[in-house]
């Protein structure tokens, strides 16, 4: 299979989209990055955060509870609503990919993915930065994590350990470089299948003329 990553950017570039999140806000974080590679609009996490979290008490739902999780399915909603906010011409999809549809996905230039890893206690999947060998993801409770999917590399290693996929991920503020995972671990991870959400579970963002409808 060929390398591939979102609009053919080399690997430093991709990284500088990414934020450090501070809450349980990765999906925040990761849905800022997307609008930015596709509209070169750049929003402040912080500042969605704060309103998710304030209109939640008027019932407008964009996450479960407060500095709580944001599903796939709300996700879907909240790119929705910034982008009828900002006038963003984006759309979205909640789809179910499969790993090859994924990679292809890197090869559009007008498609960013995000995609929701789960595990469960004592079965966090490893994650490593750039090709250091040090995994970064040691939560040992069950959990999940949402990324942007950004780069196939079938020559990509940390370490000895070799990583094919490559996320832009909410743990560095910037850095050099993206978050990677073995192919074992991304597929399992992405594949639990979560009741209601399903597995595989991707929100597909487009950039599109007009707005959303």
């Amino acid at each position: 299979m060929k390398k591939t990553s979102l609009k053919a950017f080399p690997e430093t570039k991709l990284a500088k989209l990414q934020t450090l999140q501070i809450g349980n806000d990765c999906a925040v974080h990761s849905i800022v990055a997307a609008i930015e590679l596709l509209s070169e609009v750049k929003l402040d996490p912080a500042e969605i955060i704060a309103e998710i979290n304030r209109i939640w008490w008027q019932g407008r739902f964009y996450r479960l509870a407060p500095n709580s999780a944001i599903t796939s399915p709300l996700q879907l909603r909240l790119l929705r609503y910034l982008a009828k906010k900002h006038d963003l011409p984006l759309n979205a999809s909640l789809l179910h990919l499969s790993p090859d549809v994924l990679r292809a996905t890197a090869e559009a230039d007008n498609i960013a993915c995000l995609v929701t890893i789960y595990w469960w206690f004592k079965q966090s999947p490893k994650i490593y930065y750039r090709d250091q060998p040090k995994n970064y993801n040691r939560e040992k409770g069950a959990s999940g994590h949402t990324m942007l999917f950004a780069a196939y590399d079938p020559d990509h290693y940390s370490g000895e350990i070799h990583t094919p996929w490559g996320f832009i991920n909410s743990w560095v503020n910037a850095g050099t470089g993206l978050f990677w995972m073995e192919d074992k671990a991304f597929m399992k991870s992405w594949g639990i299948p979560i009741p209601r959400w399903g597995n595989n579970a991707t929100l597909t963002i487009s950039h599109e003329i007009g707005n959303l409808t």
